[in-house]
């Protein structure tokens, strides 16, 4: 007798239920993989015994009857009774505009009446639909549903992942950098000075090596906003060790790879005060005699000098590039330049790495 009323109360805790085919309209599945995904949600959910997809299938055909185009109420309750169950669910997945409908109805198939339909509005973001389905048929099944999940798949200005890019890849532009830069203007001249005049007697070509860290802080549509912090180490061709550090905000067309950005530079230099000569010719401030040449008249200007004192440098730096890609395979080749009151710096990089891009 217990045995009985056991196996009665687990039947009516999980009644039995079946899915037909889902109508589809404006999307890429068909109304056969919509309801498979239907089927598989509801498998997952664990409050029904559901019949499987293919004895559904196999009994309808040997009573002449098929799902195609069964998608009316009554329909629906003719092939639950041949299929002897007690709920089936039926329903329309639409696109309209820029939106997806998921409209289910649960189906009581004794009573022959729609116990409950559920309509949810959400993005057209393909890629999400299983989670649609879900969210829908929890709020069916009165099943707690995660609330943050269908926020975002609902409200376009709260969803900030690249999950609301419907078939757009994010870009990870992270990854090593090489490239050269070219110094101009007085910085130049005391680069290319000699030694012995404080200078460094380099080229004002020189290599560069560091690493790119970037952090999205902003994803819509096409449209990603980064923050980007780039260590930098130039010079060593030359002989010598200039270290920098890059911060910058980013912008970048997820679609076709194109970016810009704008920050600021930070770095160490060796710094001396001096002035030029009526040749054009560095020195020193205290090279100056003033008991022999009496009060110094040229402008003193702080100046790039092997013979300084190291400083904190900055900058502000505008930066654009493209992103190339091949498979998992990133490629982002920049340019950038760095304005100074006594000339600029401007370089090209580029770096790679492979990612997922998801």
């Amino acid at each position: 007798m217990l045995v009985i009323l056991m196996t009665n109360l687990s039947y009516a805790q999980n009644p039995s239920i079946g899915v037909l085919n889902i109508e589809t309209k404006g999307i890429q599945l068909d109304p056969e993989q919509a309801s498979n995904l239907v089927y598989i949600e509801l498998v997952k959910l664990g409050t029904s015994e559901v019949k499987d997809m293919h004895d559904i299938k196999s009994i309808l055909e040997k009573n002449q009857l098929t799902p195609v185009n069964c998608y009316g109420k009554e329909c629906i309750v003719n092939a639950g009774k041949v299929l002897q169950l007690e709920k089936m669910v039926g329903g329309t997945i639409e696109k309209i505009d820029k939106k997806i409908f998921v409209s289910l109805r649960l189906i009581n198939v004794e009573k022959g009446s729609i116990e409950k339909t559920q309509v949810n509005e959400f993005m057209d973001i393909p890629s999400e639909m299983q989670n649609m389905i879900s969210i829908t048929l929890k709020s069916i099944m009165n099943i707690n549903i995660d609330k943050d999940l269908e926020n975002r798949l609902k409200n376009e200005s709260s969803f900030e992942s690249s999950s609301s890019n419907s078939g757009v890849q994010k870009i990870s532009a992270s990854g090593p950098r090489m490239g050269l830069t070219f110094v101009s203007g007085s910085a130049a001249k005391r680069l290319t000075a000699q030694e012995k005049q404080g200078g460094y007697d380099a080229n004002p070509l020189m290599t560069q090596f560091g690493y790119q860290f970037e952090t999205q802080y902003l994803n819509s549509g096409n449209f990603q906003a980064l923050i980007e912090a780039i260590p930098m180490v130039t010079g060593i061709d030359q002989g010598f060790f200039n270290p920098s550090f890059t911060i910058m905000n980013g912008f970048r067309n997820s679609k076709n790879g194109w970016e810009f950005g704008f920050g600021a530079a930070f770095g160490f230099a060796k710094i001396a005060s001096g002035y030029y000569d009526d040749k054009q010719e560095w020195h020193l401030e205290q090279d100056w005699d003033i008991i022999k040449n009496g009060v110094n008249t040229h402008q003193i200007t702080d100046q790039t000098d092997s013979r300084g004192t190291f400083r904190l440098v900055t900058g502000f730096v505008l930066a654009a590039g493209k992103t190339f890609r091949s498979g998992k395979l990133n490629i982002p080749v920049n340019m950038y330049v760095i304005p100074d009151k006594g000339g600029f710096r401007i370089g090209a990089n580029f770096g790679f790495n492979i990612t997922d891009n998801k």
